[in-house]
């Protein structure tokens, strides 16, 4: 998307709003093509997503603890400082450059039955299920949610988005509070069935993959792989789409701990 603004949008930089990874991102993007960069994050976000946005050269602004209340001072911003919104996901460029992970899954893996994705906003979703169903509709697509964060499951249930009361989940990538306009279409209309995972699930995905896998992922890019070894999924070859890595090693270490004392006392 910044590489499709104009070179007056570029020079007068870009803005969104982000947990973290859809921040780091785009402030790559904007650092690569000379623009600069405001990342609206929570409070709350982790410091390994700080460091990130920072790293690659952002601006860093912090703004509550939901999606909403970051949406809100990022369009404050943009409206200041004359910066161009480069949404988080719900806008037709971010779903179709999401999507183009669902035409390499097709690419590499032809003989796939089943594509698990992880649902935050609704984005990666959105346009890995399009560019799946428009090009292969005999392969199931799967969105997952965490289970304290199932706003597009609560969406597509009552016809429409909604936006929940709040969120919780240790997946701190998925918990926008609504989904969005355009990212529901699409979902409704290209992803056959919606799951949840349970936090302990998502916690032990992570785990797996750093042993079996020798993956290092956060919570948010675990879901997918959750509901994988949950059985999510038709018969065949599944891809579980991972779509975030940044996790503090500290935490992982927590979730070790965390996982031998419930070994012990077993």
């Amino acid at each position: 998307m910044v590489a499709q603004l104009t070179d007056e949008e570029r020079r007068r930089g870009v803005v969104t709003f982000s947990s973290g990874n859809h921040g780091q991102a785009m402030a790559l993007a904007a650092r690569e093509l000379g623009a600069p960069a405001v990342v609206v994050m929570p409070t709350t976000a982790p410091k390994v997503k700080i460091d990130g946005v920072k790293g690659y050269g952002a601006e860093i602004i912090f703004a509550g603890t939901t999606s909403t209340e970051r949406s809100v001072r990022a369009e404050a911003e943009a409206q200041k400082r004359g910066l161009t919104m480069v949404p988080p996901f719900d806008h037709p460029w971010i779903v179709a450059g999401q999507g183009t992970a669902g035409l390499e899954i097709l690419e590499q893996r032809p003989d796939v039955a089943t594509v698990l994705v992880p649902i935050g906003g609704g984005g990666l979703a959105a346009g890995v299920a399009a560019a799946v169903k428009l090009s292969r509709p005999d392969v199931s697509v799967i969105g997952v949610e965490p289970a304290g964060a199932a706003k597009m499951n609560s969406s597509i249930a009552a016809g429409h988005p909604v936006t929940l009361d709040r969120t919780e989940s240790i997946a701190d990538g998925l918990l926008p509070v609504r989904p969005g306009d355009l990212t529901f279409a699409l979902v409704k209309q290209f992803i056959d069935t919606i799951v949840t995972v349970e936090d302990q699930q998502i916690v032990d995905a992570v785990l797996w993959l750093e042993s079996s896998a020798k993956i290092v992922v956060e919570p948010s890019g675990a879901a997918s792989v959750a509901a994988a070894l949950a059985g999510a999924g038709a018969p065949g070859p599944a891809v579980a789409i991972i779509s975030d890595g940044n996790i503090d090693l500290e935490r992982l270490e927590e979730f070790r701990e965390e996982a031998r004392a419930r070994s012990a006392g077993r």
